[in-house]
This record gives C-alpha cells, structure tokens and sequence, in this order.
C-alpha cells in the first residue's frame, strides 16, 4: 500500500479505483487489482 499526501493522482491509476473514508482515513481501494491500494496522510 501507497502513502500519498494527495489521493487524486492514485484514483486515476485505474479504471477500478475507488477512493472510501474508514475511520477518518481515506483510502483508494481496487477490488480487481489489490496492487493500486493507497492510502493518504
């Protein structure tokens, strides 16, 4: 998984990408391919 202060860029990497808030975190999660994980801050 991918630190990252800005998530935009790691959105775009994909088509599958989803960018999902869990416990005031936000996190970019690809179902079909786990290798695009981010996360920010």
């Amino acid at each position: 998984m991918k630190v990252k202060n800005s998530l935009k860029s790691a959105k775009l990497r994909h088509r599958e990408c989803r960018v999902v808030r869990r416990r005031g975190r936000v996190y970019v999660i690809n179902k079909r391919n786990p290798r695009f994980k981010a996360r920010q801050g």
